[in-house]
């Protein structure tokens, strides 16, 4: 099972976890802190292609995919693990493990083939929407776009209850959303922007 899939697994249960206690609700920042996210370097993942280049080395220079438990191979050092770093800290990881058998390796990264953007980049609707999605993000979306996309609520939901996941830092915020606000007042205040990785759910009554 690859790092990727395990981080998404944890991360969909935190959220799990978190919606069954008693949750104090974070503060939406501002939307510039929004820009600043969906800025943030890329970082390598499985299946994607990767070029390293040692200068003047041509036989250590080379390009690959990044196989399924994260790693690639190199001569001299062997396995490396790629996933989860950007592509600078691979390169400065590389360079690390090349001083042991060549003085002052210069090494550059490239990420040919960012294949595994579209899993990172995916926000997703859960709850009592009519067809729950799992989409790739789009600059600009926001918690009505993902909803609308998903057919909007179903007749069970608690649209004044939803709630929306994110990661900052590692750690997962959850700001509560009012849909019944949005869809059916035209009032946007929690009509929040989305970022890569978000998941938004809603609840549904209890009868």
């Amino acid at each position: 099972m690859n790092n990727k899939y395990v981080r998404y697994l944890w991360f969909v249960l935190v959220v799990c976890l978190t919606a069954c206690g008693g949750q104090q609700y974070d503060v939406m920042p501002e939307e510039g802190l929004v820009k600043d996210y969906s800025s943030e370097p890329y970082t390598v993942g499985v299946g994607d292609v990767i070029k390293v280049e040692v200068w003047g080395n041509d036989k250590l220079s080379l390009q690959v995919p990044v196989r399924p438990d994260g790693k690639i191979s190199m001569s001299l050092v062997g396995d490396v693990l790629a996933a989860g770093k950007t592509a600078e800290g691979l390169s400065q990881h590389i360079t690390e493990l090349l001083l042991n058998y060549i003085k002052n390796p210069q090494v550059t990264v490239i990420i040919a083939n960012p294949s595994s953007a579209d899993f990172q980049h995916r926000v997703r609707v859960t709850g009592a929407v009519r067809s729950p999605q799992s989409i790739p993000y789009r600059k600009g979306m926001t918690v009505m776009d993902i909803v609308l996309l998903a057919g909007g609520l179903n007749e069970f939901a608690k649209g004044d209850e939803a709630k929306l996941y994110r990661r900052v830092d590692g750690k997962v915020k959850v700001y509560s959303v009012n849909l019944d606000d949005i869809l059916r007042s035209g009032r946007l205040e929690t009509n929040y922007p989305l970022v890569p990785s978000d998941i938004v759910t809603i609840p549904e009554r209890s009868f």
